[in-house]
């Protein structure tokens, strides 16, 4: 039987342009968030959580090699990502795996003073928000 209450998310699948950078960039932030792998094949893997899955795929049928958060499309994710406390030691963690803070000069409010929130950008130019729970 599937609880899954109607409209609620099922998966995301990002299309990559470099499977291995993807596997260590996405594969670090979603297992710091509980994320498991779930999926692997040649040219793409999966990490769940409860019923939702975030794929990340080099597909043979790309049409650019490059992602552009602000062009019609995909802007960012964003993940509940703990207290603020956490949301900090992942912002600080992040440069390691590959991702770069954007708004620095903004952290953590860039979203609004009641807004605490990370906003990463890795090298392949994916958006990621993370966000404290108030």
């Amino acid at each position: 039987m599937n609880d899954d209450p109607k409209g609620s998310l099922h998966h995301i699948e990002l299309w990559v342009p470099n499977l291995k950078r993807a596997k260590d960039e996405w594969g670090w932030i979603l297992s710091s968030l509980g994320y498991e792998n779930y999926q692997n094949w040649s040219n793409g893997i999966s990490w769940r959580l409860g019923p939702t899955y975030i794929v990340v795929e080099e597909s043979p049928d790309l049409s650019s090699r490059e992602h552009h958060r602000t062009a019609p499309g995909l802007n960012h994710l964003a993940f509940r990502a703990g207290n603020r406390e956490d949301v900090d030691a992942l912002a600080r963690e992040s440069a390691h795996h590959g991702w770069s803070p954007l708004f620095a000069d903004k952290y953590p409010n860039a979203g609004g003073p009641e807004h605490y929130a990370a906003y990463l950008v890795n090298s392949d130019g994916f958006e990621l928000e993370l966000v404290a729970k108030v």
